[in-house]
């Protein structure tokens, strides 16, 4: 287990690293925006379970094979963007179906904002390749399990990304709600909804390795 004096680092940097605005909280405040605070939950959620997904293959050691193979990065890094992409274009899709009422009860499926936060998480590769960077430097093999260690540190950093994700719903949440009784207001949030996923999977696309 890392030092007193590395607990402090830690916490503090984890915490500056969750906070700062990123492709997970500007998915979440997408979402939020686009359906409001259930379905900001939903997909702040997902994103938490999609970044435990990659802590516990960086324990094992899974994401460090991956992050070796510059092919796999590659094809995992495209995989993300094109989802992300796709949501983005789905939600400009929508625009075409009816009035803003009509839409925003079209996306209610349960489960669905979880499982595309999830996926999209999943498929976002620099989260592994953070875990590795940045969690290594607080785990010594010669004081216990490093195993161990790695899910505690990487437990507590998705603890702080939720906290920040449902800090974005809580904020962008009841703006959705008012912007749904003005139709044209809720065109304008849709498509600034679409585009930022949309920004956000071609970020990712031409980011380097």
């Amino acid at each position: 287990m890392p030092d007193a004096a590395e607990w402090w680092v830690y916490l503090g940097a984890a915490l500056l690293i969750a906070f700062a605005p990123g492709p997970g909280i500007l998915y979440v405040l997408a979402r939020s925006i686009r359906g409001g605070s259930r379905e900001g939950v939903r997909s702040a959620f997902g994103n938490s379970l999609g970044a435990t997904l990659h802590v516990l293959a960086a324990a094992v050691g899974l994401s460090a094979v991956l992050m070796a193979s510059a092919v796999a990065f590659t094809v995992l890094k495209l995989v993300g963007a094109a989802y992300l992409i796709y949501l983005g274009v789905r939600a400009l899709w929508e625009l075409r179906g009816g009035s803003g009422g009509q839409l925003r009860d079209a996306p209610r499926q349960r489960g669905s904002a979880v499982l595309q936060g999830f996926v999209s998480e999943v498929f976002n590769p620099k989260t592994a390749m953070f875990f590795l960077a940045f969690l290594p430097q607080f785990v010594h093999p010669d004081r216990g399990s490093t195993t161990l260690v790695f899910v505690v540190l990487g437990f507590i950093f998705v603890l702080f990304t939720l906290t920040a994700d449902l800090s974005v719903v809580a904020f962008a949440g009841p703006l959705s709600t008012r912007l749904a009784r003005n139709p044209r207001w809720w065109r304008r949030q849709q498509v600034a909804s679409g585009t930022t996923l949309i920004g956000l999977g071609g970020a990712l696309a031409v980011s380097q390795n």
